[in-house]
């Protein structure tokens, strides 16, 4: 049997490709005519499968977000329902930093990112967090994973050691921060989170003590 001319293209290999040059070029890079010549292919065989770029992005977003556990919350435990899923979270986006935008922009029809918000809710309104403080405490967790995935604090500072010597006396170590830029990120999320948690645990106490439980 003769080799078809054209590659057989499949949507989980357009998903794989086009996350590849967002990976590794940025999200901007990506189009229709980019994919297309990652794939060696027309561009128009594309659009049997994604009728525009923003289908594809929504997929890919999914995707991603499907590999969030928020199985957590099944134990009725909250804070360890939050913490397995605050740090499911940031290394999913980890992993792609240059779809962050795309998934911090929210769920929208996704149905991975609806089921894993519909479970964290669930989850916290059935320990006893009244339904408002549940969402706020969603999205807080959300700003505070979000904002730790899209960029390095540690890998902002130059190497240098000649840029902060004199003029900034404070900052005579900075020039080692990027070196240890992986270890920095992680410890200071867990700071952050249990902090976060920690000040969650008395606000709880408090509503706990107000509704007599």
């Amino acid at each position: 049997m003769a080799r078809p001319r054209t590659p057989i293209l499949s949507v989980s290999g357009i998903r794989a490709a086009a996350l590849a040059v967002i990976d590794r070029e940025g999200l901007e890079a990506l189009s229709m005519r980019r994919l297309a010549q990652e794939l060696d292919v027309r561009a128009a065989s594309l659009y049997s499968h994604y009728r525009t770029k923003e289908d594809l992005l929504a997929d890919i977003a999914n995707e991603i977000m499907a590999e969030v556990d928020v199985s957590g919350f099944a134990t009725g435990d909250w804070r360890h329902g939050l913490t397995v899923w605050a740090r499911s979270y940031r290394a999913a986006l980890a992993a792609h930093p240059n779809l962050v935008p795309v998934i911090a922009h929210g769920p929208g029809r996704r149905e991975a990112a609806l089921r894993r918000a519909d479970a964290v809710h669930g989850g916290l309104v059935a320990a006893g967090w009244p339904a408002r403080h549940a969402t706020m405490i969603g999205a807080s967790t959300k700003y505070l994973v979000v904002g730790a995935a899209i960029n390095s604090f540690a890998r902002g500072f130059d190497a240098d050691v000649q840029v902060y010597r004199d003029r900034y006396p404070n900052l005579s170590q900075a020039h080692r921060l990027s070196e240890h830029a992986a270890e920095i990120d992680r410890d200071s999320f867990e700071l952050a989170l249990s902090a976060f948690l920690d000040g969650l645990s008395r606000m709880y106490e408090g509503l706990g003590e107000a509704a007599g439980r």
